[in-house]
């Protein structure tokens, strides 16, 4: 005699299943609860280090030093804002350059019948990425300072005239512009890429035009991507803003040259510090960006 057992087995292992995937579903809730209030945690404490470790290391080099008549020309209040200011503006300009670059060229390559040309500009901006900061600020500022005609038209001298920011030049900020253009771009490709296909159908169902799609679907979509890119990119020009002193354009590596030249660790130190203390800080900012300036149903 044989009896029906089997149904009963197929509804355990289904409710089984279902355990399963609740409990799988309640620990992917519990890691991002987790991540969030990492990420809280390290908004609020990361401006406070950086805060710190700039006024610590200012109060140590002019309060707790008996400086030079030599030491005093660069370590003052007045140099020390000056150099700091430039190099906020050389960060500064780099990532509107690179916003408007990397951000228009993306969208441009994510048109259907463009989109050949993405491997193109990914393979132009993997060489700025690839190549030393270095060497591009050095050949550049040999290019624009040579006599030929056919690239007299690249821009080198200041960006503009105003008291500190008068020294910074578009010889130092075009190459790191050129470096950290890559994160944006892949970034903002990577994000129109992974709009949901059915979403620009039902746009296309509502009768939205191509532009009304990118406004209205694709380009909100694709913002997370983007600030995540522009957030990588910032870090990188502030770090690379302190060699724009090798061709005359400012920012705090005039501090650290200065201190490497003349044996003094005073400026090497206060330089060095308030670099990191700038990348902390661009890097905070730009976390903030990620956290408040994307679409609203997707924080």
């Amino acid at each position: 005699m044989t009896t029906a057992a089997a149904p009963a087995k197929t509804g355990d292992r289904d409710a089984s299943f279902v355990e399963a995937a609740e409990a799988t579903g309640g620990q992917v809730d519990t890691v991002d609860k987790e991540l969030q209030r990492t990420e809280r945690l390290r908004l609020l404490v990361q401006p406070i280090v950086a805060i710190l470790l700039a006024v610590g290391v200012l109060i140590w080099a002019l309060g707790l030093h008996d400086l030079t008549t030599k030491q005093k020309a660069t370590v003052n209040v007045t140099s020390i804002g000056k150099l700091a200011v430039q190099h906020l503006l050389i960060t500064f300009v780099v990532a509107v350059i690179v916003i408007l670059i990397g951000v228009s060229v993306g969208i441009l390559v994510t048109r259907p019948a463009l989109t050949w040309l993405a491997p193109v500009f990914i393979g132009i901006a993997n060489i700025g990425a690839s190549a030393p900061a270095v060497g591009l600020l050095v050949l550049y500022y040999l290019a624009v300072g040579s006599s030929s005609s056919a690239i007299s038209w690249l821009p080198k001298g200041p960006i503009a005239s105003i008291g500190w920011v008068s020294g910074v030049t578009w010889a130092g900020v075009l190459p790191i512009a050129f470096y950290a253009l890559l994160p944006v771009l892949r970034n903002t490709i990577l994000g129109f890429q992974e709009v949901d296909d059915t979403l620009i159908d039902a746009g296309r169902g509502q009768g939205m035009s191509g532009g009304g799609l990118l406004r209205r679907i694709e380009f909100p979509l694709a913002v997370p991507y983007i600030l995540a890119g522009l957030r990588t990119s910032l870090v990188l020009a502030v770090g690379t803003a302190t060699l724009c002193f090798l061709v005359g354009s400012g920012g705090l590596g005039i501090l650290i040259d200065t201190g490497y030249k003349l044996n003094d660790n005073v400026a090497l130190v206060l330089g060095g510090v308030l670099a990191v203390a700038l990348a902390l800080l661009v890097d905070w900012l730009g976390a903030l960006a990620e956290q408040f300036l994307g679409p609203k149903g997707l924080r």
